[in-house]
């Protein structure tokens, strides 16, 4: 049964990366987001590939919260661009207003911050803390060694198969939105591989 999502939370770098795929999918993400009327919700930034997502929703008039916190505001350089930016005390603080926000999640190619949101939001999700669907849009392939890792726990018993549903995988961002609408049981397995 299909849903409408209208917030979506965006993990992704605060750097662009060294292919330029991974530029072009966010930018085009945030299109999406603004053609289909979905907030974004994301760290606040303006560089990387955060400030490309942010600022093609904007172009398109489309409606941006970040949340960033305030020893970060500097050192990620703050959007002041947003429809509304929120200053928190703490990465605690922060993630939590991002997940609260949001009615789905997306991780796009990062570093160890990526990592650390995802990861996180996959537990509560494995542990029953809420039930949006949470996607990894695999650019180029990107996420395919961390999919095979995640594989390699299943097999290594440290993960049941089961809870590998909760990751929704596409390497295009318009397939990847049309997966989470229809929630988090529709899935590419991490074994599968998936071309941008």
């Amino acid at each position: 049964m299909s849903k409408v999502l209208q917030s979506v939370c965006v993990f992704c770098g605060s750097r662009v990366g060294n292919n330029p795929e991974y530029v072009f999918e966010a930018r085009k993400l945030g299109y999406l987001f603004a053609q289909k009327n979905i907030e974004l919700v994301y760290g606040g930034g303006n560089i990387g590939l955060m400030g490309v997502i942010a600022d093609a929703v904007l172009e398109k008039k489309g409606r941006v919260t970040g949340v960033i916190p305030g020893q970060l505001r500097d050192k990620e350089v703050a959007h002041y661009g947003l429809t509304e930016l929120i200053v928190v005390e703490t990465m605690h603080e922060r993630k939590a207003i991002m997940a609260k926000r949001a009615d789905a999640f997306i991780a796009m190619p990062g570093g160890f911050g990526t990592c650390d949101e995802l990861f996180e939001i996959l537990t509560w999700a494995q542990l029953g803390i809420h039930a949006k669907p949470v996607g990894i849009l695999n650019t180029a392939g990107f996420f395919d060694p961390m999919l095979a890792w995640v594989n390699h726990m299943v097999k290594t018993d440290f993960l049941k198969q089961k809870h590998t549903e909760l990751i929704i995988v596409d390497g295009n961002s318009e397939t990847l939105l049309e997966k989470m609408l229809l929630g988090p049981k529709m899935v590419v397995r991490p074994t599968d591989k998936v071309q941008p």
